[in-house]
């Protein structure tokens, strides 16, 4: 079953779509914030998005800009103006297709499949572990940070993955090593605190604020605060 997030700022409108959707087999995940559709986004598995354009706080274009610093899920703009203006600054938000409202049922559902359609690799998109604005990329090792971007080493991408995969948990040298290296590795557990150390200067020297992040636990560790 495919989860669909709807945001929009009247709760009328997030449950109406909810009920043209749920006879289509849908799962439909309603929000009428943009900034905690955001979190949603980083924490559910979402096929799409149905985005509202005029919302308070945080209106449905810089939802949608903030939503492709991390993320390539298919996103249907929802809007009552009909400005050509607006068509191209959703579309140039990141947008992959725009509908006016009031719309007709079978119009959403037809552009809703049409969308899906077009981006069917979904696990794909799951390649990447995200937290807050770092994008760990599973099919390239690399990370990002807003525009930066660096290229990781096998052993330092899986030393991030799993500091970020768990963010604020405390591992230890055996359990980094564990996750980077074979479980019936002879590799000293300092070796570790060297990758950590190489991946810090490679990260400060991209720009990376790194040492907000990657912080040492005397005595335990490391963690991804």
């Amino acid at each position: 079953m495919k989860t669909i997030l709807l945001v929009d700022d009247e709760q009328r409108m997030v449950d109406l779509i909810e009920l043209f959707l749920l006879p289509h087999s849908f799962r439909c995940i309603k929000e009428t914030n943009g900034k905690k559709a955001l979190e949603i986004l980083q924490k559910e598995k979402v096929s799409l998005v149905l985005l509202d354009i005029m919302m308070p706080e945080m209106d449905g274009w810089e939802v949608c800009e903030k939503i492709r610093r991390f993320s390539d899920v298919p996103i249907i703009m929802l809007t009552a103006r009909t400005g050509k203006l607006d068509l191209v600054k959703g579309l140039e938000s990141g947008a992959d297709d725009y509908i006016t409202k009031p719309f007709d049922e079978r119009e959403l559902l037809a552009r809703v499949n049409a969308l899906l359609r077009r981006f069917p690799e979904e696990e794909k998109r799951m390649e990447w572990v995200v937290h807050g604005d770092f994008k760990l990329d599973k099919e390239t090792y690399s990370l990002q940070f807003h525009d930066l971007k660096v290229s990781l080493t096998l052993k330092e991408f899986y030393i991030v993955e799993a500091l970020i995969s768990r963010p604020t948990k405390t591992f230890t040298r055996e359990q980094l090593l564990h996750a980077a290296w074979d479980y019936n590795t002879y590799t000293d557990i300092r070796t570790v605190d060297s990758h950590i150390r190489n991946l810090r200067d490679k990260l400060k020297t991209a720009g990376f604020p790194i040492d907000e992040f990657l912080k040492t636990v005397w005595g335990i560790g490391y963690k991804w605060n």
